[in-house]
């Protein structure tokens, strides 16, 4: 049974999120715009590579937009945005479990956004080193072994909240409230948050996290025996573990953390809008739902944007669903084009010209045209709907691949999956383009840039080096493929994904016994792995010298 031959009912076709599952996005995907009513909802993000829910309130992670257009606002009411920001700096708080990845977060958060981050940890060490009244008081409980009451944490934090520099820039308020009298004490002062994150990872990846850490006494380096191991034999022979990374210790801290989670939470009940985001299921069902849709959108959307904000100039996008995989009777152009809108409007909401691109006919005779797949595409990007504040024609405008469709008012230029055709090289054109580009981010959506033959019927060979390492030249900022058994598109053994900069994720789709299903992440790779490395992930090796047999290919 071939995807191409499932089809589902409205109902099969909403396929629901496998929770929870493993899931990882890096910085939060909101752009500060005017603030939101308290009703709209953020799709908040994760660091960790499981986090399968995040719980989230008051903001967006894209333009709130519409079912026909997609609202951009642009530059027309950049004045308004900006003096709103100015009127109400952004409040957040976040709370996570040990080694969620909430520090990596925060850190992305301060960055991008420039709050005040205030853990209560780093507070209580400076009020104490100041010896300021609410340190003293502190200083005591500590000094006799006890844990310090919620109304001195609580003074500390409301006197932190109060100075101008945060009052100015908005606050980030890292694991506090941890208790219900905390935040009630929060509550009755009327300080709440505009946006409340919860990152939620599976506890066996949790632990896993923390009892392979392993600690270098001479540099202070930390590292994991399976995800980051030493560099050589003489790092990892003086490598200790922290007396606090025992499975007994870390399973008494998640149990903690959880008791605190679950008191605070309800506070915030009214704010809260928690969404399972682990890997879609029911991928064969055709069509796919709009809910799935909308999942790689925005997974595709927030790891391009963390590219760019990162400055990288030379980015390509692989996302294979069924939808959009070619090789498949089930291919759908829409689906590309709905995501090439998604991308290019999210950029010129921040006021960015984008040049969305298409190859035009290449070669002569029996040769002219362009590759099937591709046919048509220009007149959709015309005739679709670009939102309802001007977007087109003034923010995003349309062109060819070529250097002559460069021009120096574009600010990047997004490719729609340029290929090569047979007896035709779509690369020439594209170094020309990316040579005017000059440092400006030019993002390729589905490439195909492999050698095809010439019209001689053999592979084209004069330059086929250079011509594959300037394909090769691209980063990969988001990858997605169904895993297959070799030669079939059925059934789904898994999935490999990565979005940037986090690494690639190796998954196992698995049958549960009420006819759902689930991902569970295997195994992960910083670069790309071989189909030798796949096969290992689902069939480990009893012995690291034995050779395996690749088995499996990516759909």
């Amino acid at each position: 049974m071939a995807a191409s031959s499932s089809s589902s009912s409205p109902a099969a076709a909403s396929a629901p999120f496998a929770a929870p599952g493993p899931h990882r996005r890096p910085g939060l995907a909101l752009r500060p715009s005017p603030p939101t009513p308290p009703s709209s909802s953020l799709s908040c993000c994760r660091a960790s590579p499981a986090a399968a829910a995040v719980s989230s309130v008051s903001a967006t992670a894209a333009p709130n937009r519409g079912p026909r257009g997609m609202g951009l606002r642009c530059r027309a009411s950049e004045g308004a945005a900006a003096a709103a920001r100015k009127e109400a700096p952004l409040k957040v708080m976040i709370s996570g479990a040990p080694a969620s990845g909430k520090g990596t977060q925060c850190r992305m958060i301060v960055e991008k956004y420039g709050l005040v981050h205030i853990s209560t940890g780093d507070l209580l060490r400076a009020e104490v080193s100041s010896g300021t009244e609410i340190g003293k008081k502190a200083k005591e409980y500590m000094d006799n072994g006890m844990l310090v009451p919620d109304q001195v944490v609580t003074d500390m934090v409301v006197s932190r909240l109060s100075q101008p520099d945060v009052r100015e820039r908005g606050w980030l308020l890292d694991g506090y409230p941890r208790s219900y009298a905390q935040a009630q004490s929060l509550e009755s002062m009327k300080i709440r948050p505009d946006i409340f994150i919860v990152l939620e990872v599976p506890d066996d990846i949790l632990i896993d996290r923390c009892v392979g850490r392993r600690l270098d006494p001479e540099t202070g380096k930390i590292y994991h025996i399976k995800n980051f191991p030493p560099e050589n034999d003489e790092v990892s022979a003086r490598l200790v573990t922290r007396s606090d990374d025992t499975f007994e210790k870390v399973k008494s801290r998640l149990e903690t953390y959880k008791q605190n989670s679950e008191a605070v939470i309800p506070t915030y009940s009214d704010l809260l809008n928690q969404e399972f985001r682990g890997i879609p299921t029911r991928l064969n069902n055709i069509p796919h739902s709009r809910e799935i849709r909308k999942y790689f959108y925005n997974e595709v959307l927030v790891a391009t944007r963390h590219a760019v904000e990162d400055k990288k100039t030379r980015l390509q996008i692989d996302i294979n669903i069924p939808e959009l995989n070619p090789e498949m009777d089930v291919y759908r152009i829409g689906t590309l084009m709905e995501l090439v809108r998604e991308l290019s409007l999210s950029f010129a909401d921040d006021g960015k010209r984008v040049k969305v691109c298409v190859q035009g006919s290449m070669g002569q005779g029996a040769f002219a045209g362009i590759p099937l797949q591709l046919a048509g595409t220009r007149k959709i990007l015309e005739i679709m709907d670009w939102g309802e504040y001007g977007a087109k024609g003034t923010f995003i405008n349309f062109g060819a691949v070529g250097a002559s469709e460069v021009d120096k008012e574009d600010d990047m230029f997004i490719l729609i999956a340029p290929q090569n055709a047979v007896g035709n090289c779509i690369i020439d054109d594209m170094k020309a383009m990316t040579d005017a580009a000059g440092d400006r981010p030019v993002i390729l959506v589905n490439p195909r840039l492999k050698d095809m033959p010439g019209s001689s019927g053999v592979m084209q060979t004069m330059g086929r080096d250079m011509r594959l390492k300037y394909a090769a030249s691209f980063e990969t900022c988001y990858s997605f493929r169904l895993l297959f058994y070799a030669g079939s598109f059925y059934p789904i053994m898994g999935a490999l994904r990565m979005a940037y900069p986090n690494k690639y994720e190796i998954y196992r789709r698995v049958d549960e016994p009420n006819g759902q299903e689930r991902y569970v992440l295997l195994e992960e790779f910083v670069e790309k792995p071989t189909p030798d490395e796949i096969t290992n992930a689902f069939r480990p090796r009893k012995n690291e010298n034995e050779k395996s047999a690749s088995g499996f290919c990516k759909g």
